[in-house]
């Protein structure tokens, strides 16, 4: 039901977006043909946005004017904010189209351009986000950055019309100091940070003791507000507990886990996360709701659960899985990018209640005993008297609570519910993929695995195209089962090959190996730096501006992994599965970059840190070898569930060579059997489900007892 509603609002917004060439002012707005959901929520304004690209630029030259780029996404509720105050201005549109060549940019299909004027947002104004604003010489490079300004001066803010008039002003009286300007921004936006050393344990172990200073162990998670969501530092903490035993690194990781569960941050009536909370208890959140931060977190309090037995993080991975299905699934199979924190004009609009409202939905006795057990108070923790739900202690009646859940849920669906943005990224569904397959394989839920196989099927089907030099390469996104134009980044390589490769190892269909090694070798070949890391773009698809300005090695984690790290993470276990020490060499390499900040801001470097900490490990490696009957099937739901930190899992008939870790492993007197491999030392097979699990818990930082 809801992904349909999702469905029929997109296709509205298409035929309002695409139909037409809007003009207003006598200005043809030439956004009307694109594809991205945020460039078409700018379709109509006045300003004559183009899109970003070479063109953009050459009219610039030509009319010899800099260059505007506003950079968005379409669940960015202060983009709508400043696109309704100023873009929708008819005064302000008019100098704009004077003055400037105004460039509108979609950061998630464009996450390069996104990166190149970040960096310089942060190097120029020591901080950054969206929406961004920069302005730019004909050729690029930036001169001046911001992100939202107001239309009027505000507690010291200038407006957006007095920037503009500066910027405009000193482009024609003092062009020289701006161009000098620009040269020196992006001469520093090409220095590199200082790459690490070989992977070992005293830099984890350095990285562990900074971010400990860091926890707050009173509410959970790291810093202080607003907290945003530490998915790539918890799954490093789960892994080095798993290594090491270290009783800190769980009880950090498992703190964090249940503040985020309880707060207002996670959807307390169908699951799913929202993008951040705004004070540092995990009460209010800023709702929008981002397919990668719950790709990853179901993935996290699954492989919690797995290690510790929570029933909460079994409920929240279970519950996550199936928002994931229910509100984000696409009619293609694949998954939409987000869901959008505004709906009747006001963020939270969908989310929020108030203790009248419960008693209206539920009556006088539930409703006062629901607002007490989700934390809905008269005076609100939100805005307008209303309050975000929680679930701040558990009720002595969970089967009460979970009735009353159902009946809000039901309710809430008549309200009218936020936008989604249903362009598919193959970044953010390859971590989909992932999730889904695990969760599928460890949930007992092949609704969830059949999820990911239609996903992944569509990526391969649509995402992914040859090259003419036979290369496999991959398109950054989707709309309506059509192909976008913006190649591919190093992180849609990693998590489309990653997501493949662990649906291989749950499915035991090896076309999910071969087409993982396409797109890794691609990486290889073509993603290959200088320094013998990995840049973040195609060395023959890098867009020219970008290049110029900036050739992409960033190593920190954002929202999502580093594309360094991601990359080391799929070469990793794609080296483990087909023996390649020259997949291992590059793996260790990618890491060099990440792991160089890794001990002055390891929350910055979660992702690398997980993966050093399965390099450490091994990793362990694990191939199932038998026909697909119970006992097979014992052996493989075993090794799923091992905690061993970047563990590697094949399965398949015997005989079979792909992938190469199954080749010339054979029954055991004619059972299936399970071969362990760690750092490149073997053990004896096993036909023995209990007794494999006792191999895959030695040294993996519990007693083996602890594994059955």
């Amino acid at each position: 039901m809801r992904a349909d509603t999702g469905r029929r609002r997109a296709a509205g917004l298409r035929s309002h977006g695409r139909g037409f060439r809007r003009t207003l002012g006598g200005v043809p707005n030439r956004l009307a043909s694109a594809t991205s959901p945020y460039l078409l929520q700018h379709a109509d304004n006045p300003v004559d946005w183009v899109e970003w690209g070479d063109a953009a630029f050459s009219e610039a030259a030509s009319r010899d004017v800099p260059v505007l780029v506003s950079v968005g996404y379409a669940a960015c509720h202060w983009c709508h904010v400043m696109a309704h105050e100023s873009f929708e201005d008819e005064a302000t549109a008019a100098f704009l189209n004077e003055h400037f060549v105004c460039v509108k940019v979609d950061r998630e299909e464009r996450p390069d351009v996104d990166a190149v004027y970040m960096a310089a947002t942060q190097a120029m104004t020591g901080s950054g986000g969206w929406p961004m604003t920069v302005f730019t010489t004909p050729t690029g490079e930036p001169f001046f950055c911001g992100t939202y300004f107001p239309p009027r001066r505000v507690q010291g803010m200038p407006s957006f019309t007095e920037v503009l008039a500066s910027v405009a002003a000193a482009w024609t009286t003092r062009r020289g100091e701006v161009e000098e300007s620009a040269s020196v921004i992006a001469e520093a936006l090409a220095e590199r940070p200082a790459a690490g050393e070989h992977v070992g344990p005293g830099v984890v172990d350095q990285a562990l003791a900074g971010l400990a200073t860091t926890f707050d162990a009173a509410r959970g998670g790291f810093g202080g507000a607003p907290k945003f969501p530490p998915s790539m530092v918890l799954e490093w903490l789960l892994r080095h507990h798993a290594r090491t035993g270290d009783a800190q690194a769980i009880a950090m990781a498992e703190r964090t886990l249940d503040a985020m569960a309880r707060g207002g941050m996670y959807d307390q009536l169908a699951g799913g996360f929202a993008r951040y909370s705004v004070d540092a208890a995990w009460v209010v959140p800023h709702f929008e709701k981002m397919l990668y931060d719950n790709a990853l977190l179901l993935r996290v309090y699954l492989h919690a659960w797995r290690a510790t037995g929570s029933p909460r993080a079994r409920r929240v991975a279970t519950e996550t899985a199936q928002w994931l299905l229910d509100d984000l699934r696409t009619a293609e199979g694949g998954f939409a990018s987000s869901l959008d924190a505004d709906s009747e004009g006001r963020e939270g609009a969908f989310y929020a209640w108030s203790p009248a409202q419960l008693r209206d939905v539920l009556g006088d006795d539930d409703g006062t005993w629901a607002a007490g057990v989700l934390g809905v108070t008269d005076d609100g923790t939100f805005e307008h008297g209303l309050s975000v739900l929680q679930r701040r202690a558990d009720p002595a009646d969970p089967v009460r609570l979970d009735e009353v859940r159902a009946r809000l849920r039901a309710d809430r669906e008549r309200r009218p519910r936020p936008a989604r943005d249903d362009k598919v990224v193959s970044g953010w569904n390859g971590l989909a993929v992932a999730a889904l397959a695990e969760a599928g394989a460890l949930l007992d839920r092949p609704d969830l695995l059949d999820a990911a196989s239609v996903a992944a099927s569509f990526l391969r089907a649509t995402h992914v195209r040859r090259a003419q030099d036979g290369s496999a390469r991959l398109v950054r996104a989707s709309r309506d089962g059509v192909a976008g134009s913006a190649p591919g980044v190093l992180e849609d390589y990693a998590h489309v090959a990653d997501g493949f490769l662990a649906l291989g190892a749950v499915t035991g269909d090896s076309a999910w190996f071969d087409a993982a090694g396409q797109l890794l070798e691609t990486v290889l070949v073509h993603f290959a730096a200088a320094d013998g890391g990995l840049r973040d773009t195609a060395d023959d698809e890098t867009d020219a501006v970008v290049g110029r300005i900036r050739v992409l090695q960033d190593p920190a984690d954002g929202p999502t992994p580093s594309g360094q790290s991601a990359a080391a993470a799929a070469l990793l276990t794609y080296a483990a599965l087909a023996g390649s020490l020259r997949h291992r060499e590059a793996a260790e390499r990618a890491l060099r970059g990440p792991l160089g900040i890794a001990t002055r801001f390891p929350r910055a470097a979660g992702a690398a840190l997980a993966v050093a900490e399965a390099l450490l490990d091994g990793p362990r490696e694990v191939a199932v070898v038998g026909h697909d009957d119970p006992a097979r099937r014992a052996l493989h739901t075993v090794a799923m569930a091992s905690t061993a930190p970047g563990l590697v899992v094949a399965v398949g008939e015997p005989g079979a060579d792909v992938p190469p870790l199954l080749r010339d492993r054979s029954l055991v007197g004619g059972a299936p059997a399970a071969y362990v491999c760690r750092g490149f030392v073997c053990d004896l097979p096993t036909t023995d489900a209990d007794a494999l699990a006792q191999q895959l818990a030695m040294n993996s930082g519990r007693p083996s007892s602890e594994t059955a």
